[in-house]
């Protein structure tokens, strides 16, 4: 999988809402009512990581989730980091519905 630039990185950003560009990975965080939504939402999200092969960096305190994508085998962000990204994101759409 090929790296992107910081250009195409940027760009691919401006239509993902909460998503930055930080120390060469896209980085986000969810906030839920409490520390079970939360948990409810990473357990969900690790089927899909496990499903696509991908995994990120992530931390939970209480009922904020912190998420940081990056493809180590590449050295920094690739395709494969915004179609997770996507993922999580219609996972996290679904849990607030």
């Amino acid at each position: 999988m090929k790296k992107l630039s910081e250009k195409d990185i940027e760009k691919k950003l401006e239509k993902m809402e909460g998503w930055e560009f930080v120390d060469n990975a896209i980085e986000t965080s969810f906030q839920f009512a409490n520390f079970k939504e939360a948990f409810s939402a990473m357990t969900r999200i690790a089927f899909e990581c496990e499903a696509q092969g991908h995994h990120p960096d992530w931390s939970n305190v209480y009922n904020t989730l912190s998420i940081s994508l990056s493809t180590h085998d590449a050295e920094g962000v690739t395709e494969k980091d915004f179609k997770l990204a996507k993922s999580i994101e219609e996972i996290i759409e679904g849990t607030q519905e």
